[in-house]
């Protein structure tokens, strides 16, 4: 079949499918009502099915655990799972074995849906003294989390490769919006203290998140097989913390001392999003400014 034919193919067929989130949690389940909205099938697997809304069919697993039977027609899977505590033990319960489970009962079952999108984080990347960083940068990560990250990546490309599932793993970038509230509240309480060094931030509002993962599944183009999920602007945490304090009419956050104990954090990296605009999509909060304005305005609802 000649590639424009492939092409039409598949945007005839992106019509009411059936989407598979695994780990539909905040972000899975905002991506499903998504999906759901544009008329496709949504099954969410979770511990907890029964808070998911009727837009979406809820099914119980651990997927640390096992998986349960898969719909025999899924051709989108989409896998957003979270640990439970910063340990390494839980990221790997959460990211490895819910990769690795996922993956086996679509085998047992003798599936191959046409997409699987992996949510991973730009925490592959190691600190790049403030360089840019894309997807042709090196994952040299150095801390558990990124490594783990990069082992359920590889096992997803790895377990892929020659079937008829195109992989994809969105690194997304600081997940802030409706309930993550972290950063507000340390401004709005006098807790947050502005690094000494500058370092940037990636973020990337939830709702964004959820709108890169319909995207990346279900566009006409073959997707590459890694994105960075980040808004346009890795903008320096002071700057941030300025802005919300001035949006909230706080006092303006005081500055660490240089190489203090609240001068530490993770390393300084800014990460590009070309990529991924250049696949077509759009933001609906390019910078952290129209994001955070919209949750100071009390925009948005955290899906349990």
């Amino acid at each position: 079949m000649e590639a424009g034919k492939q092409v039409t193919a598949w945007y005839c067929q992106t019509r009411d499918m059936t989407v598979l989130i695994a780990g539909c949690g905040d972000l899975g389940t905002e991506a499903g009502l998504r999906f759901a909205a544009a008329g496709h099938q949504v099954v969410g697997l979770r511990r907890s099915p029964e808070k998911l809304p009727p837009e979406i069919h809820g099914v119980y697993a651990d997927l640390s655990k096992g998986v349960p039977q898969l719909p025999a027609d899924v051709d989108i899977v989409v896998v957003a799972v979270a640990a439970d505590a910063s340990t390494e033990e839980a990221y790997r319960a959460a990211y490895l074995n819910g990769v690795k489970n996922i993956l086996d009962a679509l085998e047992r079952q003798s599936l191959e849906p046409r997409r699987i999108l992996f949510v991973s984080s730009t925490a592959v990347y190691k600190d790049s003294g403030g360089a840019v960083v894309d997807e042709s940068t090196p994952t040299e990560p150095t801390r558990f989390s990124g490594k783990i990250l990069v082992e359920a990546e590889d096992l997803l490309f790895a377990r892929t490769h020659g079937t008829a599932t195109r992989p994809i793993s969105l690194r997304l970038g600081g997940i802030y919006g409706p309930g993550r509230t972290r950063l507000i509240d340390q401004v709005r309480t006098g807790k947050a203290v502005i690094p000494a060094q500058p370092r940037h931030t990636n973020r990337v509002h939830r709702d964004d998140a959820a709108a890169m993962i319909v995207h990346l599944t279900t566009m006409e183009q073959v997707p590459d097989p890694v994105y960075v999920g980040v808004d346009d602007y890795p903008a320096e945490m002071g700057e941030v913390m300025r802005f919300l304090a001035a949006g909230m009419g706080c006092p303006e956050p005081p500055t660490a001392e240089p190489g203090g104990a609240s001068d530490a954090g993770p390393g300084d990296k800014r990460c590009s999003n070309a990529l991924l605009r250049a696949s077509g999509f759009d933001f609906a909060f390019p910078t952290f400014e129209e994001g955070y304005r919209a949750l100071l305005d009390g925009q948005g609802v955290r899906h349990p």
